[in-house]
């Protein structure tokens, strides 16, 4: 077992892990998250709202960015914005990298709202403002909310990429934990529980934002 596993090693690297987590990878995935819930959103009402040509140009750029790796995209733009400091740059990638998803949940929650929220906001003479933010988006937001929940548990996962435009968070820290001390194996463990329990936590965070829009949205 001790050659498994040292006690010694994983009291040593954990700080150090708590450290990056905290610093680094909770950091990028709370305001990466709030980019891609703001600017999906955003997307979602100008695919629905703006004119046909601007609509077909957001939807174009949605889908690239969709379907190219975020790995393609960090170093993409950690070459040509080279003044950017990585951590701002990965940050944003990721935060523009999950709007595009975020926006397509969006847009099923808006088109899952049923057609008579639609006529009586039209029967009561209620802006169009007014709609959007006191009946349509409450609405789908209640609907959404767990497939929002489970893409920023993603992004909690893909934080690793980072990496490759030279940010170290949690598993480049414990990388470089290995390799001074040529022990992997706690490192890298204690980085995937650190993992582990963050999205547990996320998830748990989730269901209670979930139960609590749907007391302020019956």
């Amino acid at each position: 077992m001790n050659d498994f596993w040292s006690w010694d090693h994983a009291t040593a690297v954990l700080p150090d892990l708590l450290i990056k987590f905290f610093t680094v990878t909770l950091v990028v995935t709370i305001i990466g998250s709030a980019i891609a819930a703001v600017l999906g959103l955003i997307i979602a009402l100008g695919r629905r709202s703006a004119p046909r040509p601007i609509a077909a140009v957001i939807s174009l750029l949605m889908n690239f960015i969709r379907m190219t790796p975020l790995v393609v995209q960090l170093l993409f733009a950690y070459y040509v914005f080279t003044s950017v400091p990585p951590i701002v740059l990965g940050t944003i990638i990721i935060g523009i990298h999950y709007a595009t998803y975020m926006a397509e949940v969006y847009r099923a929650g808006i088109d899952a709202v049923p057609p008579g929220q639609w006529e009586a906001t039209t029967a009561l003479s209620m802006s169009p403002r007014r709609t959007w933010t006191a009946v349509i988006i409450p609405q789908a937001l209640r609907s959404t909310l767990p497939s929002l929940a489970n893409y920023v548990i993603s992004m909690f996962k893909d934080t690793p990429f980072l990496m490759v435009i030279t940010v170290t968070e949690l598993v480049r820290q414990a990388q470089l934990y290995g390799g001074k001390n040529f022990r992997y194996v706690e490192a890298i463990i204690l980085a995937g529980l650190i993992y582990l329990v963050a999205s547990y936590l996320s998830s748990l965070l989730a269901r209670r934002l979930e139960k609590r829009l749907e007391y302020t949205t019956a």
